[in-house]
């Protein structure tokens, strides 16, 4: 992987292990301390820790279909570390939006491989909505997206911005 620092090798790859580690220590945790269903209140009518089995995506969609998500999950995680060496030094979020991505990735990869499902916890009811039970795994899949789209946005400002000055100066 080009253009690599090792301070930055150092970064990714405890950011990697935190996530997973903690992904699957809080997995744990939960699993070993409450019963499937059972839920904690932790600031009522807004986050409780609610235990459940997710074999399926977000919200339960493709319930059941494990090796689907096995072979995405394998499938995924080539192209990211295609895309990763495809970077460039400057793509520091990009860079670190992939690292979280693949960590959770690999976090609910785990669980599947394992278990047969995903252990999800967190659980929030947000304007009266009850949004679905996620995990550290997810929470990282979503920042680490962000952080890429985010990169995305800023690029295409900074080439419209730059193409407007080049406009400019004829």
């Amino acid at each position: 992987m080009k253009n690599v620092s090792k301070k930055n090798w150092v970064l990714y790859i405890v950011t990697f292990l935190v996530v997973v580690i903690g992904d699957q220590l809080t997995k744990i945790f939960v699993s070993s301390s409450m019963k499937l269903g059972q839920s904690q209140t932790i600031i009522d009518n807004f986050f409780y820790y609610t235990y459940s089995h997710n074999q399926g995506a977000a919200w339960g969609i493709l319930s059941g279909h494990i090796s689907l998500f096995v072979v995405f999950s394998l499938g995924a995680a080539i192209f990211m570390f295609y895309y990763f060496n495809k970077t460039t030094k400057a793509q520091r979020l990009t860079r670190y939006g992939i690292v979280l991505t693949f960590a959770g990735l690999v976090g609910n990869l785990t669980d599947r491989l394992y278990l047969g499902y995903v252990r999800d916890f967190i659980d929030f009811i947000i304007f009266g909505y009850d949004f679905p039970i996620f995990n550290i795994a997810d929470m990282a899949v979503v920042i680490g997206v962000g952080l890429i789209i985010l990169e995305i946005v800023f690029e295409a400002v900074s080439y419209t911005h730059l193409r407007a000055h080049e406009t400019d100066s004829y």
